[in-house]
């Protein structure tokens, strides 16, 4: 009996296999696109006008933020609570942390990066690429330690808009919805 025992584990292998390397083209396609025009809108935008306003639209953040909202939109971790509140609080944490301790690169880091966890974890945001918003605001270039809070408004909070309107665009098509829960409960009137 015990080839027939191997037998069924190697075609239940082969099953959950083959299901987990199907392709959906289509489902693809929309991820594809979604990306490609939340990140295009974010980097048009930083084109545009980073020479103008000396700012900075994009951070190497919102590509991981992308690969949640877009590939896969119906994560706790991608949802909006988390996506908008995750960095927001992420980078409001990198930015203190860095006014507070400005010469010590290595502490500076590892608290902004532990404390945004915790707050993020606190205020049940937790969205992991918020973590490298807070490292961004501790490691940047010049222009981003010279914004200080600002960096919590543009590039942050407006690229995260984008990435979020550009989501429920894409994300509710096809047998897609995000967010996966409604973001205003309706209250019925009795």
């Amino acid at each position: 009996m015990p080839g027939k025992r191997i037998r069924k584990h190697y075609r239940r292998a082969r099953y959950v296999l083959y299901r987990e390397t199907l392709i959906d083209t289509k489902e693809h396609i929309l991820t594809f696109i979604g990306s490609f025009v939340g990140i295009g809108l974010i980097g048009l935008l930083n084109s545009q006008y980073l020479v103008a306003n000396d700012n900075l639209f994009l951070i190497g953040s919102f590509g991981a933020s992308s690969v949640l909202i877009y590939g896969i939109p119906n994560s706790p971790l991608a949802q909006p609570r988390n996506l908008i509140g995750g960095h927001v609080i992420s980078a409001i944490i990198g930015v203190t942390v860095l006014k507070l301790c400005p010469s010590e690169l290595w502490l500076a880091c590892a608290l902004a990066v532990s404390l945004s966890i915790v707050a993020m974890q606190i205020t049940k945001t937790l969205h992991p690429p918020g973590g490298a918003t807070a490292l961004i605001a501790v490691t940047g270039g010049a222009k981003i330690k010279a914004m200080g809070y600002l960096y919590v408004l543009s590039p942050v909070l407006s690229g995260v808009l984008i990435l979020f309107v550009v989501a429920v665009i894409f994300n509710n098509q096809r047998h897609r919805k995000y967010p996966t829960k409604p973001l205003f409960k309706s209250r019925r009137i009795k």
